[in-house]
């Protein structure tokens, strides 16, 4: 299953109001490079009769039912990269490029 982290959520609905996309779904797609690593794709498009509709956080996530199987297990999260550069950030298991993110002992 696909989830979205609250930030990104928040992030996802500041986007869509600035934009005039209000109510308008949250397309994902994503894109195998020749070195198997994974390009995520989104953006904001009408629901067609095939796709696979899931609510996160309030947002409607729509994507072709070919792109469910790579991003299963994925969670699409906000983050501040570094000096105040935010970035939206996937963290996929099924991409060889993945690296679970380090656990706080907070």
């Amino acid at each position: 299953m696909f989830k979205i982290t609250d930030a990104a959520a928040k992030q996802i609905q500041i986007a869509s109001k600035q934009g005039g996309t209000e109510g308008i779904a949250l397309r994902m797609a994503v894109r195998k490079n020749g070195d198997e690593s994974l390009d995520y794709l989104m953006g904001f498009d009408e629901m067609k009769d095939d796709d696979i509709v899931e609510v996160y956080s309030g947002i409607q996530v729509v994507m072709a039912p070919e792109f469910a199987p790579r991003l299963d297990q994925t969670v699409m999260d906000y983050l501040e990269l570094e000096n105040g550069d935010y970035s939206f950030v996937f963290h996929n298991p099924q991409d060889p490029n993945y690296v679970p993110p380090e656990k706080s002992d907070e």
